[in-house]
């Protein structure tokens, strides 16, 4: 298999084919490539309460945060569709060609947001191109994860592959970090009135800027060796998506149903958090950006760690401790965000995402072992597009919706936890691909 290592070195390197690329140069290229989608994706959220007040109806305060984070959701119902188009290129073109391709589309929708005149100046024009806006960021986002992780998995040691990848993975926190972050020198550096003149514009604005350089580090790669013995054996299928659910369709929906706590609770602990803290906990824009802020520092923090140990004792394990964790501990967590003290209130978003890490950490390297490389790309694609628009991209909406309907501030807390019981026992029925080597 071309992509088998001794000492380092590739076969196809020992056949003199090609140099290899560096380990760290390729996962170096993929956290940042991904940091900056992430970055761009993420910063809607972060900037929910603001975005709100520029593109919808003011009458109904409630309302207006609803419609902002129901064009939050509909940007993950694109990622499916964005995912299956990405994959098609991926997996018949290259990897390289459609992650190029991921990150200059999601570069320009987001900048298009910080261009846009206001509600004020359009009306509902102003709101359907923000949506429209919000639409292409979903349609890039479904292409970057499947493929960033398809081409590290590919390139990485069997023996350190859930490692490797969870760097990839890191590489979404570390970019909604950013945007958390941004959020928070926002709220702090300017004044209310000179983040609603202009302000706001500044972090959408600046994705031009970070895009250019992941374009930069993208286009520095070369294809992966597996995709290429893919092409020299003639085994590039015609349409990825159908060879991927005629002969995998019970891999995708083991990782749609894995990926619950991981979609689901990640957009609750981090994305909506802020909200929650601002609302049920009364707390200060500057609070819930920092207590975010954080919860993702950890987040980081941890999945390595994860991923280290689903290479020491096997997948499976790691992801039963993380799902069962995070089933156990969400409402205790939600009360402290809503009731707790500052200090306990902080803890609450940071023990939710570790929880959603430790899964998190095995999840692609898993994924990637379950498929075959002719359709790799379109399959983990798929099923984690699919989870984010079901439990992920719904997230922040329906937890503003339990609160509202129900008057219980704790609501959400069962969204989280239910979440996180579908992934621990979706993972008993889990075969344990710790070692496996990746198949063409």
């Amino acid at each position: 298999m071309a992509n088998s290592t001794t000492d380092g070195v590739t076969a196809t390197d020992q056949a003199g084919a090609r140099p290899a690329q560096s380990h760290a140069k390729v996962i170096r290229a993929a956290i940042l490539g991904t940091v900056v989608e992430y970055y761009d994706f993420g910063i809607y959220g972060y900037m929910a309460t603001m975005v709100s007040a520029h593109f919808f109806v003011q009458d109904d305060p409630t309302a207006a945060l609803l419609g902002t984070f129901a064009a939050f959701a509909v940007a993950f119902f694109l990622r499916v569709p964005g995912g299956i188009f990405f994959g098609h290129i991926g997996d018949k073109y290259g990897r390289k060609k459609a992650l190029t391709w991921t990150i200059l589309l999601m570069a320009v929708a987001t900048a298009l947001m910080g261009l846009l005149p206001t509600y004020a100046t359009l009306g509902v024009w102003a709101t359907a191109l923000l949506t429209l806006s919000r639409c292409l960021q979903g349609f890039a986002a479904g292409g970057e994860l499947g493929g960033a992780n398809s081409f590290v998995s590919e390139h990485a040691p069997p023996k350190w592959r859930a490692f490797q990848t969870s760097m990839v993975n890191s590489g979404t926190y570390i970019g909604s970090l950013c945007a958390s972050l941004m959020a928070l020198a926002l709220t702090t550096g300017l004044s209310a009135e000179q983040i609603a003149a202009w302000g706001w514009r500044i972090p959408f604005l600046l994705s031009l800027v970070i895009g250019v350089v992941g374009l930069w580090i993208r286009n520095s790669l070369d294809e992966t060796e597996q995709f290429e013995d893919v092409q020299q054996h003639s085994e590039v299928v015609k349409v990825p998506l159908f060879a991927v659910l005629s002969t995998a369709w019970r891999q995708v929906l083991t990782i749609i149903l894995l990926g619950a706590v991981i979609t689901g609770g990640y957009y609750i602990a981090s994305v909506y958090a802020a909200t929650y803290l601002q609302t049920a906990g009364q707390r200060s824009p500057q609070f819930a950006f920092a207590a975010t802020c954080i919860a993702m520092v950890l987040g980081v923090i941890t999945l390595p760690i994860s991923g280290y140990l689903g290479d020491r004792i096997g997948r499976k394990p790691v992801f039963i401790g993380g799902s069962a964790a995070g089933a156990l501990l969400g409402v205790p967590m939600f009360m402290l965000m809503a009731d707790g003290p500052a200090p306990l209130a902080i803890l609450g978003p940071a023990v939710l995402f570790i929880c959603v890490s430790v899964v998190n950490g095995v999840s692609f390297a898993t994924y990637a072992e379950m498929l075959r490389a002719r359709f790799r790309y379109s399959g983990i694609a798929l099923g984690n597009n699919v989870t984010n628009m079901l439990l992920g991209g719904t997230a922040p909406f329906v937890a503003t919706l339990l609160v509202s309907s129900t008057g219980n501030k704790l609501a959400p807390a069962g969204y989280f936890v239910a979440c996180a019981l579908i992934s621990l026992v979706t993972s008993f029925f889990l075969k344990e691909t710790k070692g496996r080597e990746l198949a063409l």
